[in-house]
């Protein structure tokens, strides 16, 4: 089971984006995400008039490594570690330290 999926908020624990926080737009592969707002870089690109392109700076958000985020809580305002465990014969996710259900509100 994925311990952070798309749609997830997330808060970057190193790296030059340190601090920030947004939400995974989705998963590039089994380590990378790519995380709204995180790790933009900017991108030249030359003008091709055969494929109506313009040329010019763009930005681009690049993936960054699942071991550089961790999940935010909005309870405790923090990025906490998640933990799997079975509920009612289903796995389901949870914080480590509030043992709170991801996604729920209580």
């Amino acid at each position: 089971m994925q311990r952070i999926r798309k749609g997830d908020e997330v808060v970057v624990i190193t790296g030059k984006d340190r601090g920030k926080r947004g939400v995974v737009l989705e998963r590039v592969d089994a380590q990378h995400l790519l995380v709204e707002g995180v790790n933009v870089v900017k991108k030249h690109t030359r003008p091709n008039p055969m494929k109506s392109v313009a040329g010019g700076i763009s930005d681009k958000t690049m993936p960054i490594d699942q071991s550089n985020v961790m999940l935010f809580n909005p309870v405790t305002g923090k990025g906490e570690r998640i933990a799997v465990k079975t509920v009612d014969g289903k796995k389901v996710r949870v914080f480590k330290r509030s043992g709170a259900l991801v996604g729920s509100r209580a």
